[in-house]
């Protein structure tokens, strides 16, 4: 890291044009060779013919508009390097203001809403943010708590302003272009911080620079031969920011981004259709709400050839049943990565369906595939503590499951907000650094990677170690199983503790009597001891409906169900 450039003011030196690295310029570049395409659009309403309506904007508005915020952030007394923390709903608003913040060099703060009141204020304090650029709501809930944010002197308010001061966006989108340009950052400059969903842990403040972010567009642009003038349906807003750098137009769905598992199947379908679509990002649990309801209707996107899904392991049923409703020629894409790097592997569900598919289900872990060009990757022996440096480590044999650690250009550098874990996750190598991603699996003689869950989820007992998601899929091929959780409870001791398998029902096979539960539980006990990988589970329990991550509704929360499941089993 360059910490004598992150020391200095953006104001403070002038970066010669041939280093200069900001993402919001790849939108005004992509605004001089597509001008009049569509960049973003969103539903407003139903007409009088019942069909949606829409708002929309051309590259070329789209980068006349963010020069003008850009330029009314300046004029705000908001320099290069400030902090400003963005509370807005997804929208052609969110999208406008996140390029005008890359465009005036501000460090944009993202946190996911749906962590609840309590951790967001938390996590918002923490973050020491000198302004915020939210809804209403958002500076009023500032201003009642305004001693949690005391450096917070510079905002914004999207939407009409009451009692507290600053300026609104509608203002800043009139602001004159005469005293215009953009920041001069170069790749180390800070970008953004951006909050993990705190589902291992506390939330913590990732830093994404400048050099981060042009090195995700054109990994993603490259590996997926992404082309200008393609059309996203995006169900993960950060994802519509790779977009416009690509010069793909994006089209804001009519979902609630917090709840993706409860996407409207029949709306997301529809805007598809509406702008013949060629590409969606989602997770698989929005994936899994719209397969299933293409496959009962026999519905299909046909101009839909390229499906994104991330945020978890993505089932082979759900792969099936989307590469059934899109273009016969389509696939679906699994990236694999973390807040803290991001892309670090794909792998297609053609290759799963035809290659791994089978060996998931037999318990060897789940193929995420092999690397982006930019990513070196290693496994190494499983260590929960922290490792200083490199030297500290042992690289496993292949097929031996160990914890992985990553190095590449979109690697983010450090924690900037819970900075004491940094220790934990950061290895020291020369003058770089490995990060470990907190996940455990094995490389295959093809260097792909198996992933087998999450290190601190793993399941010590007295004679064996459990992994989850190898456990778990042997369970999952049960008829009536949605999906399992493997949690240990019982001894405070991590290496003695007691497995329990936790399967949540499909709902058309909730047990609705007491007997019904019972032959449920019987038989997934049956399940364990018939396989040698689960035969130490002896414990069951039935959970209608599983905790699950806030950001992509897929992840389970096993740290909640755990404590759940010690309950239920006194």
């Amino acid at each position: 890291m360059n910490h004598r450039l992150l020391d200095m003011t953006l104001d403070e030196r002038s970066a010669p044009a041939e280093r200069r690295v900001n993402v919001g310029l790849r939108l005004t570049e992509m605004a001089a060779i597509r001008p009049d395409d569509m960049a973003v659009a969103q539903p407003t309403g139903r007409g009088k013919d019942h069909k949606f309506q829409y708002r929309s904007l051309t590259f070329r508005e789209l980068d006349e508009q963010t020069n003008r915020i850009a330029a009314g952030l300046a004029a705000m007394g908001i320099r290069p390097g400030d902090r400003l923390a963005l509370l807005t709903p997804p929208s052609l608003d969110f999208i406008s203001l996140v390029f005008a913040m890359f465009k005036a060099g501000v460090v944009t703060v993202m946190i996911d809403p749906g962590m609840g009141r309590s951790k967001l204020i938390h996590c918002l304090s923490r973050a020491e943010c000198q302004g915020f650029v939210g809804v209403p709501l958002v500076h009023a809930i500032r201003t009642l708590l305004r001693w949690k944010f005391p450096a917070a002197k510079k905002n914004v308010t999207v939407g009409r302003k009451w009692w507290w001061g600053g300026k609104t966006l509608d203002q800043l989108r009139e602001t004159p272009l005469e005293q215009y340009s953009p920041a001069e950052t170069v790749a180390e400059d800070p970008a953004a911080i951006i909050f993990t969903t705190g589902s291992t842990g506390p939330p913590k403040g990732v830093l994404y620079r400048h050099g981060n972010f042009n090195q995700q567009v054109d990994e993603i642009r490259d590996r997926y031969e992404i082309q200008p003038g393609e059309i996203d349906l995006p169900g993960f807003p950060l994802f519509a920011l790779f977009n416009a750098a690509m010069g793909v137009g994006t089209v804001i769905p009519p979902m609630d981004f917090t709840r993706p598992a409860k996407v409207d199947p029949e709306k997301f379908i529809e805007v598809a259709r509406d702008w013949e679509v060629t590409q969606s990002f989602g997770s698989p649990a929005l994936w899994n709400t719209v397969g299933r309801y293409c496959e009962r209707r026999h519905e299909r996107i046909p101009s839909l050839r390229r499906v994104l899904s991330a945020g978890a392991p993505v089932p082979p049923h759900v792969i099936r049943r989307v590469t059934a409703a899109i273009h016969a020629e389509g696939d679906i894409h699994t990236p694999y990565g973390a807040t803290e790097a991001l892309p670090v592997a794909s792998i297609s569900g053609r290759e799963v369906l035809e290659e791994t598919a089978a060996e998931t289900m037999q318990g060897k872990g789940v193929c995420v595939g092999s690397p982006f060009p930019g990513i070196r990757w290693r496994v190494v022996e499983i260590d929960d503590g922290p490792l200083e440096d490199i030297a500290q480590t042992r690289e496993v044999a292949q097929g031996e499951i160990g914890e992985l650690m990553v190095q590449g250009g979109v690697v983010t550098t450090e924690y900037v907000v819970r900075s004491d874990c940094n220790p934990l996750h950061k290895v020291a190598d020369g003058d770089s650094f490995w990060h470990r991603m907190g996940d455990v699996g094995y490389l295959d003689d093809s260097n792909r990677f198996w992933f087998c869950g999450r290190k601190a989820h793993r399941v010590r007992t007295a004679e064996t170690t459990l992994f989850t998601i190898p456990c778990e899929a042997i369970f999952n091929e049960i008829h009536e199983v949605y999906r399992s959780a493997l949690v240990g409870v019982g001894s405070t001791t991590q290496d003695a503790r007691t497995p329990v398998i936790v399967v949540e029902p499909w709902p058309e096979h909730r047990p609705t009597t007491a007997a019904a539960r019972a032959d449920l539980i019987e038989k997934v006990l049956q399940c364990a001891a018939e396989h040698s990988l689960t035969r130490p589970i002896r414990k069951a329990l039935v959970h209608l409906s599983m905790p699950v991550d806030i950001r992509h509704n897929s992840k389970i929360f096993r740290e909640k169900l755990a404590v759940w499941a010690a309950r239920q089993i006194k």
